[in-house]
């Protein structure tokens, strides 16, 4: 009989760059302009860290997030998530209030 060794605790990293934001890729493929959505987002998220002084959160293109609505893009980070909610970004002018949402306020 092999006796096994006690399992550590898992180990917790805290990167400096904050959460991610994540994106529908079956979204942006179904809709017009969901590339054109997708780099304004990335540049949106790029101006605010700018403002803020820190790293932009990396946007990751997903798989399906399981709520598909027409005319739309899902978005979400872990501010969202965490209050149980997605972002949907429709069009281009939507952006700049889809990034505030997305990004916690640095105190």
């Amino acid at each position: 009989m092999t006796i096994m060794p006690t399992k550590s605790s898992p180990i917790i990293a805290r990167p400096k760059r904050p959460p991610p934001v994540l994106i529908c890729g079956k979204c942006l493929s179904k809709i017009d302009g969901g590339k054109k959505i997708k780099q304004a987002l990335k540049a949106e998220l790029k101006q605010a860290a700018a403002a803020h002084g820190g790293k932009r959160p990396k946007l990751v293109t997903t798989g399906c997030l399981g709520i598909c609505p027409k005319r739309a893009v899902v978005t979400a980070s872990a501010a969202t998530l965490a209050r149980g909610e997605y972002v949907l970004v429709g069009d281009r002018p939507e952006v700049g209030e889809a990034a505030a949402l997305l990004t916690p306020v640095a105190k």
